[in-house]
């Protein structure tokens, strides 16, 4: 699965196939084949592709310390396991770079929640989040990590540390998006165990019912068709 595709496939939409009309003449075909982003762009409507383009070609939102943190923050959210890789092994970082260029309604909650991140690490240990102790960054995360569940039938649930609010809110986009961001990504998608449309192979009809309703294949048929053990 090419991860890339698959994220602005999502984001993106995919084209109506009435529309893709001249996307099957052989002179475009052609085109699209020698291309390099013959994988990434096959499937895009012109449009998509210049918007796709611009996006990428663009600055960088994040900073190199943000990014830094943010890389920091993923992998606590999703660290590697004996099953898979962690967050940034399947780079999710650069999913949540696209994303805020993309929907830059992102932009803000997220560059202030860095911010609000970095003051509390600073308050607490004088330091930047991304320069503490692991045990230094899980106190943290610990505060932000679950916010407080309104459910009567849950017993002494979690609650939210006064002045924690911004924090919580924040953790919690970042969680959603890390989480989309690894499952959209090769890694995520193997450690679902998620095969896609993968070819079928199939023996035939099976002897006792071509029996039943006294049918019988053709030795050509056999031959030509049934070919798979």
């Amino acid at each position: 699965m090419d991860r890339r595709k698959s994220i602005k496939a999502l984001l993106i939409g995919t084209a109506a196939s009435g529309v893709l009309v001249e996307a099957c003449k052989n002179s475009d075909k052609k085109a699209i084949a020698g291309s390099p982003d013959a994988t990434l762009y096959a499937d895009r409507m012109q449009e998509e592709i210049k918007y796709l383009k611009k996006i990428e070609a663009g600055e960088k939102f994040f900073t190199e310390h943000e990014m830094a943190t943010i890389i920091v923050l993923e992998d606590i959210i999703l660290p590697k396991d004996e099953v898979s890789g962690s967050a940034s092994d399947a780079k999710v970082h650069e999913f949540i770079e696209f994303i805020v260029k993309d929907m830059p309604g992102h932009q803000t909650p997220l560059r202030g929640g860095l911010r609000w991140l970095d003051m509390e690490s600073l308050k607490r240990f004088e330091k930047a989040f991304k320069d503490l102790s692991h045990d230094q960054q899980i106190q943290i995360v610990e505060d932000i990590a679950y916010p407080e569940i309104k459910d009567p039938l849950i017993k002494n649930p979690k609650k939210v540390k006064p002045g924690m609010e911004q924090g919580v809110a924040f953790f919690s986009k970042m969680r959603d998006l890390v989480m989309t961001g690894f499952y959209t990504s090769e890694i995520g998608v193997k450690d679902l165990g998620y095969k896609g449309n993968t070819p079928n192979q199939w023996n035939g009809v099976p002897d006792d019912v071509l029996k039943q309703y006294g049918y019988a294949y053709t030795e050509k048929e056999l031959k030509e068709c049934i070919s798979f053990s």
